[in-house]
């Protein structure tokens, strides 16, 4: 292999430095394209987003429990369902719950820190769990390979002459942090790789030392032996990184132990990082175990212990934990999370205490600034499913990431790096005003009244250009387009009259030369 090839695909490269730090060999990476757009000249209102990668396919039906389906699901699923008076009731719904183990995350969302995006997948399920992790990653058809991620393809585009110039006085962080044992295709470019991978917390690679870890007596040996020398000699971000874990801490209790959850003991790393000033935009940590084909539950103490019981308390336990962590070291404000499975299992259960790959599943985003709520209905299960029957996709997986691209991070147009337009969910309360080259402005826009019955009148600013304002279904689909025009600066108001609206709970969207906010809307 040549050496620039193995360069890109170990996840090494020349500006790469590592160090120990709590049992992780950390290896920040260079100032690539995806993050550096991200990040905007170091990241100057400090917005961060970190991926929760739950890898083997999560069972969405034993997760975010659909107690109005649970008659049908105790006919195909009996021996793995969770008892329906022990699923976890949420504020403001009878009608779906979290699995017992999950306490936290129930505790989180009551509190109105946590998004439910119900049914999340993509058009022609592939089932391979490396396929369907490409896809997920490089955020492609089913049909198509892509050999870069869809962060890597946006960076490029606004960098083009990267990595010439990088690092600088004005990014002197990280862009990227992955705590995990692979590197994401999601942060692949098209020459250099755009993230890093994390090796076994047990392995020792102390390169502030000048220690590296022996490498096998083989070509491939002696590559990694260039690899580990050139991050060595490099050191690029070592200091920033060493001391934001210098000035870093940790407030919250709420941890487990250190050893007795993988998950958390990553969050509590990232935490550690946020709180000693680190700029770094995106983290990606990982929790694996989730291909329940066997052994999902526990026969001896019923449904609700067992493999899929000990998974799920773990992300409870660790999502829990860091949202107290950022809440009492004042960054809650500016990280938001989400967890992602490349896809779901099957609706009936087999012989196995198990199921078998599945299509959509639930994806839960959280933070302060989340709207808190379930985004979509309650999957239908049929009253005599095929054994292989799937949950059928409500939501596109890229939707999702359009609206952390959009609404979380600023970036104005994210059709141009996921190839088509997705709809923008409504999972954050407002776009970012600093993270990219070209954020978009705030946007100032209200109603009145709210709730209504007859007809409401939008009010709007605007600094002159073309104004959008949609209609949001509660499953993130667009109902209509209520103003579309161009308008000077200044306010604006149009009146909005029902019509054959039905009652309920609504979204309405207002874009303006780019930027969007999204609201509530309640018709009565």
């Amino acid at each position: 292999m040549k050496r620039r090839n193995f360069l890109k695909y170990s996840g090494a490269a020349a500006a790469w430095a590592g160090f120990q730090f709590k049992g992780f060999s950390m290896n920040p990476m260079p100032r690539l394209p995806f993050l550096q757009a991200l990040a905007g000249g170091g990241n100057p209102n400090n917005r961060v987003l970190v991926l929760i990668q739950l890898t083997g396919g999560n069972d969405g039906l034993n997760t975010f429990i659909p107690l109005d389906q649970y008659g049908n699901l105790a006919n195909v699923r009996s021996n793995v369902l969770i008892p329906d008076n022990k699923v976890l009731k949420l504020n403001g719904t009878f009608a779906s719950g979290l699995h017992p183990s999950m306490t936290l995350l129930r505790d989180m969302y009551n509190d109105g820190l946590v998004s439910v995006v119900q049914s999340v997948g993509y058009p022609n399920q592939d089932y391979s769990h490396f396929r369907s992790t490409d896809i997920w990653m490089s955020a492609s058809d089913s049909d198509q390979l892509l050999e870069n991620g869809w962060a890597g393809r946006y960076l490029q585009s606004q960098h083009p002459g990267f990595p010439d110039g990088y690092p600088n006085p004005d990014n002197p962080d990280p862009l990227a942090i992955q705590i995990g044992s692979v590197l994401s295709l999601a942060l692949m470019g098209d020459t250099v790789p755009m993230g890093m991978a994390i090796s076994d917390p047990q392995a020792y690679y102390q390169f502030i030392n000048d220690l590296v870890e022996p490498a096998p007596d083989t070509p491939y040996g002696n590559e990694l032996k260039y690899v580990r020398l050139v991050a060595q000699q490099a050191q690029v971000y070592y200091q920033s990184i060493k001391d934001a874990a210098d000035i870093g801490n940790n407030l919250s209790n709420l941890y487990p132990a250190a050893g007795e959850n993988y998950l958390a003991d990553q969050l509590r790393v990232v935490a550690q990082l946020i709180s000693g000033g680190l700029q770094t935009p995106i983290y990606i940590v990982t929790l694996d175990g989730f291909d329940t084909h066997s052994e999902q539950v526990d026969d001896s103490f019923g449904t609700t212990e067992g493999n899929h019981a000990n998974l799920l308390r773990k992300v409870s336990e660790a999502i829990g934990a860091f949202q107290d962590d950022l809440k009492l070291l004042g960054a809650d404000d500016r990280v938001a999370g989400m967890t992602f499975s490349e896809f779901g299992r099957t609706i009936a259960s087999n012989a196995s205490l198990g199921t078998d790959h599945g299509a959509a599943a639930p994806m839960f985003v959280f933070g302060k600034n989340v709207i808190p709520g379930i985004i979509g209905s309650n999957p239908q299960i049929p009253a005599d499913p095929f054994a292989s029957s799937d949950v059928p996709m409500q939501h596109d997986f890229r939707s999702v990431y359009a609206s952390a691209l959009q609404d979380w991070f600023g970036i104005p147009d994210p059709e141009n790096i996921l190839q088509y337009e997705f709809p923008i969910l409504p999972i954050f309360k407002a776009a970012s005003t600093g993270t990219h080259a070209a954020a978009p402005v705030a946007i100032e826009a209200s109603n009145y009244p709210n709730p209504f019955h007859n007809a409401t009148t939008f009010t709007f600013t605007s600094d002159g250009g073309q104004v959008t304002i949609s209609l949001i279904d509660m499953n993130g689909r667009m109902l209509q387009t209520i103003l579309e025009g161009s308008y000077p600066a200044g306010t604006h108001r149009v009146t909005f009259s029902r019509n054959d609206l039905r009652p309920g709970n609504y979204f309405y969207q207002v874009k303006v030369n780019g930027s969007t906010v999204t609201k509530k809307l309640l018709v009565i």
